[in-house]
């Protein structure tokens, strides 16, 4: 029982080395919902904006555990040459004697020294670097912070540039759906030899008014005359100019209402088409304001990573906690002697000798 407890007194009392916690704590934090300032279509189409930095926030944390991070780590703070100094005593130093010097050895390593939590009162993320020297613990926890505020805007970008991607294809669709409806509405003109049939069947119609009012008063002097003058040589050509009068009109019927080749016919195809390059006008309209909103959106940081407490540098160790160590030792030892001794008792108590 006594060597423990001696191992233990010399190891944390005289050879243990003095370990630094920095501390810092940050929240990611995104802009705040806005109402849309399109309506209608435009807005129906607009991509859809980002929400709340939670989520991010624990993206973060993630990050911070992995071992992307212990790689960039090692790449601009050394971080194993930190762990490995000579001063640092044997037990602690980096790669313990049992172990090889390995990636996957150092990040177990790593993750003993580097915790992170999420605060659920005030909603803030802690971080917690411990090292061999404050401002170690410091440029560690400090650089951490900076990675994660480039993930952040790594994040960034990449919703960024998906939205205008996804506004920009939008586009390019309603592009092609206007042009596709107004090379379909050329070729119906062309096919059907005519520009615009409300039109022209305005215009046919209202000859054929004009035609029914001629006759209608050249059937008033025919009905006039026959009753005055019934031998008025005249009466004959008025007969005629009110058949040739009714032959105009029934052509000009005819071409409005009628036969497969009458305007009336090629109106709910001509319709058609015009609806639908209106509609593809239109979207693309809300397709373009929906690229411009999105082009504005990427101007701005979407979200972005507050450093609400910096690292600071510590100015004791609190690790280890030499006189809890020993004690924790002791009592373990003192324990196990115990129970040894227990178990002693009971063997020499239902020995057969006994």
């Amino acid at each position: 029982m006594l060597v423990p407890i001696a191992l233990s007194i010399i190891y944390y009392g005289f050879i243990a080395s003095d370990q630094y916690i920095s501390e810092s704590r940050f929240v990611v934090k995104g802009r705040s919902d806005r109402p849309n300032p399109m309506s209608g279509l435009a807005g129906i189409m607009q991509v859809t904006g980002l929400s709340g930095g939670q989520e991010q926030t624990n993206e973060v944390i993630d990050y911070i555990k992995s071992r992307n991070a212990l790689q960039a780590l090692q790449r601009t703070e050394n971080i194993r040459g930190k762990f490995t100094l000579p001063s640092i005593d044997f037990l602690s130093r980096y790669p313990a004697f049992w172990r090889e010097d390995r990636f996957e050895n150092l990040y177990r390593y790593y993750e003993k020294k580097v915790a992170t939590k999420l605060d659920s009162e005030t909603g803030l993320a802690v971080l917690t670097v411990k090292a061999f020297s404050p401002t170690d613990a410091r440029d560690i926890n400090a650089r951490l912070l900076t990675l994660s505020e480039a993930l952040v805007n790594q994040l960034n970008s990449k919703s960024r540039t998906k939205a205008i991607d996804e506004a920009e294809k939008r586009v390019a669709e309603a592009q092609s759906r206007v042009r596709t409806a107004r090379i379909a509405l050329s070729a119906y003109r062309n096919d059907q030899q005519l520009v615009d049939p409300l039109k022209q069947a305005t215009g046919v119609l209202a000859i054929s008014d004009r035609l029914i009012a001629e006759r209608a008063a050249l059937q008033a002097q025919l009905d006039l005359m026959t009753r005055v003058t019934p031998r008025n040589p005249s009466i004959p050509a008025l007969r005629g100019r009110i058949a040739a009068t009714d032959s105009a009109i029934a052509a000009q019927n005819g071409r409005a209402v009628g036969g497969t080749g009458a305007l009336s016919s090629k109106m709910g195809g001509y319709d058609n088409l015009v609806v639908e390059q209106e509609f593809a006008t239109q979207t693309l309209t809300a397709a373009s304001a929906a690229l411009e909103q999105a082009r504005a959106d990427a101007q701005r940081q979407q979200y972005y990573l507050e450093r609400v407490v910096e690292p600071n540098v510590p100015d004791m160790s609190r690790y280890p906690d030499r006189l809890w160590q020993i004690l924790t030792v002791a009592g373990a030892a003192l324990c196990l002697y115990f129970i040894g001794w227990m178990l002693v008792v009971g063997i020499i108590e239902h020995s057969p000798d006994s």
